[in-house]
């Protein structure tokens, strides 16, 4: 039988004792709690020593939980995803070695959060009907002959499409991280595992300001005639600029 650890979700102020119940990974019965040090804690749930296992279902369970320890704080520190300490000692003396990096953090992070904006095409059909209208010479070089339009032909008007799609995602991405950036605190772009998507972005922001932000996203929708389809999504923890990593071999420092 696998010995039982102590699974690490987040970092609060605080030195009260708080239970959230059983909203654990590994199931109901899997009860999250604090694990204090002076007026830090460490939001922990049971788990075995062994190897962690990753998957969808356990990362969503991760991310559940530090979104409903946000509800009750207003500075969250997300712990990297698998992190796991063998008891309550290891803990609380990885609280005490690293105090002031985690209270500066905690400060720095309150009353903040992060709003994430992924930008696609409504229609790529009419991006691409734009391009074509932008440029009559596309139009004459794909009139059609007896024999066709010829490869090197299609290649070349292949290559200038792209060209000017790429041209029009990196305008729509700077407005749209010009308008956005004046209200964030900081921000960060992402890869796109998604091909559809040309811009995928996390800011972080004062908590009062996130109406004001809401309202810019609105108008930057208007202001591109309804073409760019904007996905947004929030308010989280600072996912996107804070992950505590601890290595193995911080817990035996």
């Amino acid at each position: 039988m696998s010995e039982t650890g102590k699974y690490i979700y987040c970092i609060v102020a605080s030195s009260q004792e708080r239970n959230f119940g059983p909203i654990g990974i590994g199931g109901e019965e899997n009860e999250v709690m604090t694990i204090s040090y002076e007026n830090l804690s460490m939001v922990v749930s049971d788990h075995p020593l062994s190897k962690f296992v990753l998957k969808p279902e356990t990362i969503l369970a991760h991310e559940k939980v530090i979104e409903a320890v946000m509800e009750e704080y207003n500075s969250v520190l997300p712990v990297k995803f698998g992190t796991v300490a063998k008891n309550a000692d290891e803990i609380r003396d990885l609280l005490d070695r690293r105090y002031r990096e985690f209270m500066d953090l905690l400060k720095y992070f309150e009353n903040k959060i992060e709003l994430n904006v992924k930008c696609e095409w409504e229609s790529m059909n009419e991006v691409l009907h734009e391009i074509g209208g932008e440029h009559e010479d596309l139009k004459k070089r794909l009139r059609t002959n007896e024999d066709g339009v010829d490869k090197e032909t299609m290649i070349q008007v292949g290559k200038i499409v792209e060209e000017e799609l790429m041209k029009k995602r990196e305008d729509v991405s700077e407005t749209v991280l010009n308008a956005l950036k004046k209200i964030a605190v900081d921000y960060k772009v992402n890869r796109n595992s998604n091909e559809k998507i040309f811009l995928n972005a996390a800011f972080l922001v004062d908590s009062g300001r996130e109406k004001e932000f809401d309202g810019v996203v609105d108008d930057l929708y208007e202001e591109n005639g309804g073409k760019v389809r904007f996905s947004y999504a929030g308010p989280f923890p600072p996912y996107n600029f804070v992950d505590i990593v601890i290595y193995p071999e911080n817990w035996e420092v």
